[in-house]
């Protein structure tokens, strides 16, 4: 997506050479990104950026046109780990390798922050939505092309829809943290992984992976 990010972020203002300038340009930055976490996007300012930076506020617009290419500059590179992760179904004891790929995709949406931010902007920036939902539409793809296999190896439900499948997958995993909010416990990827696979794949074919996988154990 470094093309359509380009477009979002947009031609700064003025980019530092000198290091006390770049000192400055990353305490706004820094600024940004806490004030953003702590306030959301609508709530948080310029002025308010370039106080908690210990700036002027012309000195932030020295550097960012308006507070959204602050974001923007934040959210680049990083939109992708926004979205939820490829499930993989050849795996032998798919439930728990889903499990692993699920904490590691919620480890990175924790490292990253300003989750509170996306859903507030996404309503009134189309260019932003635009990015993220064609990148939604690409995993869509995948993960529906990953049970396309697995279907033909006659692993999954006969009677599935897998694009409608594929969806569900999505909308779960994007909203696992959103649960965890709610509920005040701290998710279970595992659960959520044997709720995808019973999904997915009948009690049969559950059952071989788990065979599959203690005769693998037992061999070594």
């Amino acid at each position: 997506m470094p093309d359509r990010e380009d477009k979002l972020v947009g031609e700064f203002p003025f980019v530092p050479k000198q290091e006390r300038a770049q000192q400055k340009r990353n305490a706004l930055i820094e600024s940004g990104y806490a004030l953003f976490n702590s306030k959301g996007y609508e709530q948080t300012t310029a002025k308010e950026i370039a106080a908690h930076a210990g700036v002027a506020t012309g000195t932030f617009y020295r550097y960012f046109s308006d507070k959204r290419q602050l974001l923007m500059s934040l959210l680049e590179d990083k939109l992708e780990k926004f979205l939820p992760p490829e499930p993989s179904w050849a795996a032998s004891d798919p439930e728990s390798v889903m499990a692993a790929l699920f904490e590691s995709h919620y480890e990175r949406l924790n490292e990253v922050g300003l989750r509170r931010v996306l859903p507030e902007l996404l309503s009134k920036d189309s260019e932003l939505a635009e990015v993220l939902g064609a990148a939604r539409r690409k995993i869509h793809a995948r993960i529906h092309d990953g049970l396309v296999q697995a279907s033909e190896k006659g692993l999954t439900w006969r009677d599935l829809d897998l694009e409608m499948v594929s969806w569900a997958i999505m909308v779960l995993v994007e909203n696992g943290q959103e649960k965890e909010s709610q509920s005040g416990k701290k998710a279970d990827y595992l659960e959520m992984s044997k709720v995808i696979c019973r999904m997915v794949f009948p009690p049969d074919v559950l059952a071989e992976f788990r065979n599959s996988e203690k005769n693998k154990m037992g061999e070594s």
